[in-house]
C-alpha cells in the first residue's frame, strides 16, 4: 500500500505547484488586441491556435490532430448577415406594412447558407417550439408549419415538479438551439424568437452582439432543409405580433406555459430578404495528449477542455471594436496549459492517457467540440471523463465551486472527495432554469453519452464580503459578457488565486478519474440526455 500512498503525495505536491504568473501569461496574451478577439476564420483566431499548439509542443506533449499534427481541421461556414437584411410585419387586415430595424428590432441570419435567402410566409405561434412525448407536451400538435414561420418563445414551460420538464432547471428542449432544430425537423422556412430577458436569461445587448455578426455554421448537407432565416426579434416586436390577437408579449407567454397549449396560426405574413456574404472556413480545434503508463489502460482517457474562439472585431462600443474574450475565455484556456504543465510532470504518468483539447466554434454553438465528439481521438466508449473549463473571475481565492452534472456520473465520488481535500464546497447551481449546463462544450461529450462537465468558480471569495460574487458575476453578465469591456486591463492586476484553485482542483480529479479502477459511467438513468434525444441533436 506504500507505494500508491507515495504517488498521491507526488501527484499533490505537484497540483501545488499550479502558479499564478503562468496562468497570467497565457491570459495577457491570449486576449490581448494582436489576437482581434480570436474570431473564428481570422488571422487573430489562427495566432490562437498556433501559440496553443506551440505550448502544446513544448510541453511535450504528443499530436492528436490530424495526420500527426496538433490540428483537427474542423469544416465550417461563415454566413456573414448584411445590415440591408430586411425584416416585415404584414397583418392580414391591415394595409401597412411593418418594417423592423435591424439590430434593434430583430436580428439573425441564413441557415440556408446562401446570398439571397428570403421569405414571404404565414406565421405560426408555437408557444415555446416544443415536442416532448414523455412530458405529454407538442406544441407542433394539429399545425402543419412546413413552409411558414415559426414564431415562439425560448426556454420551457415552468415547472417545480423534477419529473416535468426537470422543475426549475432548463433541459435542452428549452435551449435555442433545439428551437431551430426542431422547426427545421418540421419544415419551417424561418424560425422567429421573441426575446424576453427572464426566458433567454440574458439581455438583447447580448442577442445583439452575438447575432449581429458573422455566423459560424456546420456546412450544410447538399439537398437538406435549412432555415430561410434564424433570428430574434424584441418583445416590444413580440406585442406588435400578438396585436391582432389581442394579447400582449405577456399574454402569449402564459399561454405558451399553459398546459396543453397547441400551435396557432397567427393573422400576419413576414417579409424578409436576407443577403449575407458565404464562405468556407477551416477552423482548427487543438488536440494533444500524454499517454497513460498502463498498457491497457492508456487507450482509454481523460479529456480536459476548453475553447479558445470569440466573437473577434464587431460593431464599437465606446470607440472599441474587438472583443478580446479575456474571462471568456482566455482564462479557461490558461487552466488546461497549466494543468496539462502539471500533468507532464508527473512520474510515473497515471494510468489512462490525458487529452489536451482547445476547441473552435464554442460562441456558435459547440460546433468543435461537437466535430470532436463525433471524430475522437479515443473513441467516447473508451473516454473516461470530459473536464471542461470555461470563465473565471479575477476576484481572488475561491471557497466554492460549481460542478453542474457531476452528480450524475459514477465520478460524483471523486469530486465531493477533492473538494474536502482542497476546503472547497460545492455550490448548487444558483440558476437552474438558465439551463448552463447546455451551453458549454461539456454537453457535446454529454450527448455522446460521455460523462461530462464543467468545473466553475464559485461565488464566495476569501476576503471579501458574502454575496460579493453574485453582484459582480451578475455584473459581468449585464455590462462585459460578449461586449468589447472583457478585457485585460491595463492595471494588469488581476488576482490569480481562485484560478489556481480551480486548476489543482480539476487536476486533482482528472487525476483520480485516470487512475480508478472502472471507467467511470453516468449513473443509470441520469443521462442529461436519452437516446431519443441525442440522436435529434446536430
Amino acid at each position: 500500500m506504500l507505494l500508491p500512498f507515495v504517488l498521491l503525495a507526488a501527484a499533490y505536491a505537484q497540483a501545488q505547484d499550479v502558479a499564478g504568473p503562468r496562468l497570467r501569461a497565457h491570459v495577457k496574451f491570449l486576449a490581448s488586441d494582436l489576437l482581434e478577439g480570436r474570431g473564428v476564420g481570422t488571422r487573430g483566431g489562427d495566432l490562437a491556435v498556433e501559440y496553443l499548439a506551440a505550448q502544446a509542443a513544448l510541453l511535450g506533449l504528443k499530436p492528436a490532430g490530424d495526420d500527426g499534427t496538433f490540428f483537427q481541421r474542423v469544416p465550417l461556414v461563415g454566413v456573414n448577415p448584411s445590415a440591408q437584411s430586411t425584416l416585415s410585419i404584414k397583418p392580414a387586415a391591415a394595409a401597412m406594412t411593418q418594417r423592423l430595424v435591424w439590430l434593434n428590432e430583430f436580428v439573425g441570419t441564413t441557415l440556408q447558407q446562401t446570398e439571397d435567402a428570403s421569405i414571404d410566409a404565414e406565421a405560426v405561434f408555437v408557444g415555446h417550439g416544443i415536442s416532448a412525448a414523455e412530458f405529454g407536451w407538442d406544441d407542433y400538435q394539429g399545425v402543419n408549419v412546413s413552409g411558414k414561420v415559426v414564431v415562439l418563445f425560448t426556454g420551457e414551460p415552468p415547472s417545480d415538479d423534477p419529473n416535468f420538464f426537470g422543475g426549475k432547471a432548463l433541459t435542452y428542449y428549452g435551449r435555442w438551439t433545439y428551437k431551430y432544430e426542431e422547426a427545421t425537423r418540421r419544415g419551417a422556412i424561418a424560425c422567429i424568437i421573441i426575446h424576453t430577458t427572464p426566458t433567454a436569461s440574458y439581455g438583447w445587448d447580448v442577442v445583439r452582439s452575438s447575432w449581429g455578426r458573422e455566423d459560424i455554421e456546420v456546412g450544410r448537407e447538399q439537398g437538406a432543409h435549412a432555415l430561410a432565416f434564424a433570428g430574434w426579434v424584441t418583445s416590444e416586436v413580440g406585442g406588435r405580433i400578438f396585436r391582432d390577437m389581442n394579447k400582449t408579449t405577456t399574454e402569449a407567454l402564459q399561454m405558451a406555459d399553459t398546459k396543453g397549449f397547441h400551435g396557432i396560426p397567427l393573422p400576419l405574413r413576414f417579409q424578409g430578404k436576407f443577403p449575407a456574404k458565404v464562405r468556407k472556413i477551416e477552423s482548427r480545434n487543438v488536440v494533444a495528449i500524454s499517454p497513460g503508463s498502463d498498457p491497457i489502460k492508456t487507450h482509454e482517457a481523460v479529456v480536459f477542455s476548453a475553447h479558445w474562439d470569440h466573437l473577434g472585431v464587431g460593431g464599437a462600443v465606446n470607440g472599441d471594436s474587438i472583443y478580446n474574450g479575456a474571462v471568456d475565455n482566455a482564462t479557461g484556456c490558461a487552466v488546461v496549459l497549466e494543468l496539462a504543465r502539471a500533468w507532464q510532470a508527473l512520474n510515473p504518468k497515471p494510468r489512462r492517457s490525458a487529452i489536451f483539447l482547445f476547441v473552435t466554434a464554442e460562441e456558435s454553438g459547440l460546433l468543435g467540440s461537437r466535430y470532436y465528439a463525433d471524430h475522437p481521438f479515443v473513441a467516447n466508449g473508451r473516454t473516461a471523463v470530459n473536464l471542461n473549463f470555461d470563465s473565471f473571475y479575477p476576484f481572488g481565492r475561491t471557497l466554492d465551486v460549481g460542478v453542474n452534472g457531476s452528480d450524475r456520473t459514477t465520478v460524483w465520488p471523486i469530486v465531493e472527495d477533492v473538494a474536502k481535500r482542497f476546503r472547497l464546497a460545492i455550490r448548487p447551481d444558483p440558476h437552474p432554469e438558465r439551463g448552463s449546463y447546455y451551453r458549454s462544450d461539456h454537453f457535446a461529450f454529454a450527448r455522446a453519452g460521455v460523462p461530462a462537465f464543467s468545473i466553475n468558480m464559485g461565488v464566495e471569495f476569501a476576503g471579501k464580503p458574502k454575496g460579493f460574487g453574485e453582484r459582480v458575476m451578475a455584473e459581468y453578465n449585464e455590462k462585459h459578457y460578449h461586449q468589447p469591456s472583457d478585457q485585460y486591463p491595463a492595471e494588469d492586476n488581476w488576482d490569480y488565486a481562485g484560478m489556481v484553485d480551480i486548476t489543482r482542483f480539476g487536476f486533482t480529479i482528472g487525476l483520480e478519474a485516470a487512475n480508478s479502477e472502472k471507467l467511470p459511467t453516468w449513473r443509470k438513468g441520469d443521462e442529461f440526455l436519452s437516446a431519443r434525444e441525442r440522436s435529434g441533436v446536430r
